[in-house]
């Protein structure tokens, strides 16, 4: 089994396994062109994808009024053409191989307001939750699944060297408090909790799933209050 990831970090392609199962990390800029490079250093290294995770994200703060056209433009390059651009180079092959599974990560922004003006970002994860959900019903005949993960305010390095800065003046235990008075459980998830639903969607356990979303999110986005 081949499984193609998609960071969301620029690095470079590799091509290994793990568990005794063949995984590309298909990194860097992203373009058409390089996208079909970097499938067909995939069917080259292991003659077929059988999972696609799209791991992207990347956040502009900002409404309409305070986000420039160049970063709008830039919020739906990174976050939304991406997972485009992946899924018309793979798709096809699934399709000749007779199956696999694509598994896309959105966010809770949108779904809702998390917090802070992030019009971009918001827009662009929204776009990736429908992106899935008609490719998912275009291609249900063909053996091919498409679902999302939709992670929401969890702890991960980021929050720390990045979000802090930008939201809390560089209070990270502030930012921490916000973050977590905004869930019902009580406590913010990791990389592991997204991880392991998109584990699940990707399994042959997930084989009557396809066309919707994980939420991930400690119940935020189903309070109401």
């Amino acid at each position: 089994m081949a499984t193609a990831l998609l960071p969301s970090r620029p690095s470079r392609i590799t091509l290994k396994a793990v568990h005794g199962q063949n995984k590309a990390n298909l990194t860097g800029p992203r373009s058409a062109q390089v996208d079909v490079l970097r499938v067909g250093a995939c069917l080259a290294a292991f003659g077929r994808i059988d999972i696609l995770v799209n791991n992207v994200g990347g956040s502009a703060a900002g409404g309409p009024v305070e986000l420039s056209e160049e970063a709008w433009d830039g919020q739906m390059n990174y976050n939304l053409k991406s997972v485009f651009l992946a899924c018309k180079h793979v798709l096809p092959v699934m399709e000749r191989q007779g199956g696999g599974a694509i598994v896309n990560l959105a966010s809770t922004s949108g779904l809702r307001w998390t917090g802070s003006p992030q019009v971009g970002y918001a827009a662009s994860k929204a776009g990736v939750m429908q992106l899935s959900r008609v490719v998912a019903v275009q291609y249900a005949n063909k053996g091919i699944r498409v679902n999302t993960v939709v992670p929401g305010q969890l702890h991960t390095p980021m929050v720390e060297a990045r979000l802090a800065g930008q939201r809390a003046g560089g209070d990270v235990e502030k930012l921490l408090k916000t973050r977590v008075s905004r869930i019902p459980a009580g406590f913010m998830g990791d990389g592991r909790d997204t991880a392991h639903a998109a584990l699940f969607l990707a399994s042959d356990e997930a084989r009557f799933v396809t066309g919707t979303e994980i939420i991930v999110d400690g119940g935020m986005v189903a309070r109401c209050d």
